[in-house]
């Protein structure tokens, strides 16, 4: 796609968005859980014998110990294949874990999870004019992927919702840029170059989602055609065009073969005919060869010219 047909919104939002994706700091959750459920057991066990043993250095160590295996305890959070968890402290972006499994982070951040799994989202049907003024019905499927996913939580409000707003706004706008039929003239059209409407599409809108932190996989059109309004009128027109189209190919194969008659019969010396016979001859094939009917032979009793 050119530079001058990405969309003015998008490259204001690509822009506005300045936070990237970066690595949290996390390690494995398994040996916290140890430690935590072992200082809360000694945490116990103290406090206990401080208490039987009238030690009060004891019981304040122990009470010390509770919240301390407690905070160990509120930073697992566990991270499953095709999910992520964007850290927050303080209303600060801290990273981003996607190491899937039982992991340790700051207890006292916020985790947000975001899916990374690959998605599709198919547009409802649209009513559109296309570029010559005709209104059309077109529809389309986009399979896209959150790849970034600080971008995806804080660039956009709901990042979903985006992606479906702005695949139907790509679909829309690609739609009445180009015409339903070429009509011959060799023109980009809807009907007659899918492919590369398709990567126009599929370009278009990943330059519109681009700044929400999301991957376009492939796009496609799932429904395209005339409204019902102007269906039949242009039903009609396709079979007169259909049928134009056969008679030329039908003519130019008859007068081929009327040619390549009237050639055998002059170099075999079959029969000589003069101007006026040459023309009844190829009037009578041309019309055996082009009527859609089957022709009525005639027999002629009596001389050439009789």
């Amino acid at each position: 796609m050119a530079a001058s047909e990405v969309p003015a919104t998008a490259a204001h939002l690509s822009a506005a968005s300045q936070i990237a994706e970066s690595e949290a700091h996390s390690t494995a959750g398994i040996p916290v859980v140890f430690l935590s459920v072992l200082g809360l057991a000694l945490a116990t066990g103290l406090l206990v014998w401080g208490i039987l043993a009238k030690a009060g250095a004891l019981a304040v160590l122990g009470v010390l110990l509770y919240p301390v295996s407690d905070i160990g305890l509120h930073g697992l959070t566990a991270v499953v294949p095709g999910e992520a968890r964007v850290l927050q402290l303080f209303g600060a972006y801290r990273g981003t874990v996607r190491t899937p499994g039982l992991r340790w982070v700051n207890p006292f951040t916020k985790r947000r999870r975001v899916s990374t799994r690959v998605r599709n989202h198919e547009t409802p049907i649209a009513k559109v004019n296309d570029a010559d003024g005709n209104p059309i019905e077109i529809a389309a499927v986009v399979v896209w992927q959150v790849s970034d996913t600080a971008q995806a939580t804080y660039a956009v409000d709901d990042y979903p919702k985006f992606v479906a707003t702005q695949t139907e706004t790509a679909v829309r706008h690609v739609a009445s840029s180009y015409p339903y039929d070429s009509r011959g003239t060799g023109a980009l059209s809807l009907r007659d170059n899918a492919d590369e409407i398709t990567e126009r599409l599929s370009g278009e809108i990943a330059e519109r989602v681009r700044s929400a932190g999301v991957q376009v996989i492939e796009s496609r059109l799932t429904r395209l055609s005339y409204a019902p309004e102007i269906a039949q009128a242009m039903l009609r027109q396709q079979q007169a065009n259909a049928v134009v189209g056969a008679r030329q190919r039908i003519v130019e194969g008859a007068v081929g073969m009327v040619q390549l008659a009237l050639k055998r019969l002059e170099e075999e010396g079959v029969i000589e005919l003069d101007e006026e016979r040459k023309a009844a001859m190829v009037s009578n094939l041309l019309v055996v060869l082009c009527s859609e009917q089957a022709t009525q032979q005639v027999v002629n009793t009596g001389s050439l010219y009789q």
